[in-house]
Parts: C-alpha cells; structure tokens; sequence
C-alpha cells in the first residue's frame, strides 16, 4: 500500500479511543491522532491500548477532552460552572498523559471534542476558561483550533504554541462554521470528494463551502473523523493517491 507519511507534508488527524475499535486499522494511515481522555469516551484502558498502538506506528499523540457527557458523545453544549469545566478538562488530560508518561511518550497536542470545540471557536468567555484549564501546557504542547476562530485569537494573544485544523471529511458554511450533522451533508464520505476537498484547501488556501463558495482558510493539520462509516476507505485512498499529487501539493 502506498502510505504517504514520509512522501506527503500533509499531517492527517484521527480521533481515536472512541469505542470503535478500528485503531489498528487507521494508524498506519495517520500521522497525528486524538485520544479521548474520559469526557466523552475512554478510560484508562483505551487509552493504553490506543497509545499503545499509536507509539508502534510513530504517530503523535494529542488529547482530546471534551463536556464531560458520554450519553451525548459530547456533541451537546452544556452549561457549566468555570472552575467545574476547568476541572474536567485539566482531569481529562492529565489523565493520558499519566498513561502516556509511563509509556515514554511526550504529548504533541491537545485538540477539544465534539460541541466544545464549535463552541470556544466563537465564544471567548468559554475559549478563555478552556485555555486557563490548560495553561500549563502551553509552552509544551500544540493546541489544535479552527482558522480564523475566537480560540486561536486568544491562544496567540495569550501565548499558547497553535496548530490550525480543518476538516477533510466535513463540510463548511461560508463563515467557516461546520455545517450541521443534522444536515445529511454535513459529512463528506466518498473516498475522492474528501480527497478533492483536501487537495482544493492544500493547494488553493480556501475551503470550497457548501453552497459553492471559496473561503479563504488555513491549516497545519486535516482531520478525518475515526467513527465516521467510511473512514478506513478514506484513508486507504489517501495513501495511494496523495502521493500522485505531491509535485502539486508542494508548489
């Protein structure tokens, strides 16, 4: 298989230790990934196993807190005290990197989850309690946040080290909100259209929306959701057809 991790300067992102059990299967085809850490999904044990894993394929570990809210995968906004939020967040992370710490491993990143993510991207009281829970990281970890968002524009006003991500395999409203996964296009599964998605922010600098307009937007890393029906088949075909494009990708 023609995997592109040392051909591509592209960083594919998965989130993993969802309780999908395809780990195996898709980090051979990432370069970053996305633990969860107990609010939404995870424990311990996953966490192990999914490090575990992700070490043996030198892939870079990020945690990936979130609402504390398993019935709701963490997809639903709610409202919290500050120091109780803060609390959870800073808990959830520091429980994988006690996992990761005995395995040797430094964490890369940390990447919010779910409704948490899509809410400190416009909300700055909440964006500036999630990087209080975090400011102890800030001088060794990335911090993955979407373009152009209130997040990112108080991460490098408060000095945080930042990684800007977007979405191969989700759509985008033309102020660069994801388009709802209430909305049945809200997830892009065929192989090549999250391969022409990919390629059209790679080389263009803009993001095609879904009502057909270029967005301008940048990005250092791409995720590809891990509990997405067709993400293995996603990713098999990045591996083999990236590469045929990298004289493209690297103009």
């Amino acid at each position: 298989m023609g995997y592109f991790k040392d051909m591509i300067n592209i960083d594919i992102n998965c989130d993993i230790g969802e309780g999908v059990d395809n780990e195996a299967e898709l980090l051979p085809l990432i370069t970053s990934c996305n633990i969860a850490c107990g609010g939404h999904a995870g424990d311990a044990d996953t966490m192990m196993k999914v490090a575990l894993l992700a070490k043996e394929h030198k892939v870079l570990i990020g945690a990936h807190p979130s609402y504390p809210d398993r019935a709701n995968f963490g997809r639903t906004s709610i409202k919290m005290a500050k120091d109780e939020l803060k609390k959870s967040i800073l808990v959830q992370i520091e429980d994988l990197n006690t996992v990761l710490k005995t395995l040797g491993i430094s964490l890369n990143h940390i990447k919010p989850h779910g409704a948490l993510y899509n809410d400190v991207a416009k909300d700055r009281e909440l964006a500036l309690v999630v990087l209080d829970s975090i400011s102890k990281y800030k001088k060794e970890v990335f911090l993955f946040v979407p373009y152009d968002s209130t997040i990112a524009e108080e991460a490098l006003r408060l000095g945080f080290r930042i990684k800007y991500e977007a979405f191969a395999d989700r759509n985008y409203n033309e102020d660069l909100s994801l388009v709802s996964r209430k909305d049945p296009k809200a997830l892009i599964q065929e192989p090549k259209e999250v391969m022409d998605h990919l390629l059209h922010m790679v080389t263009k600098g803009a993001v095609l929306t879904l009502s057909g307009k270029a967005v301008k937007i940048q990005a250092d890393t791409y995720c590809i959701h891990g509990d997405s029906p067709s993400t293995l088949q996603i990713l098999m075909y990045l591996s083999k057809h990236l590469p045929e494009n990298q004289i493209l990708i690297k103009k």
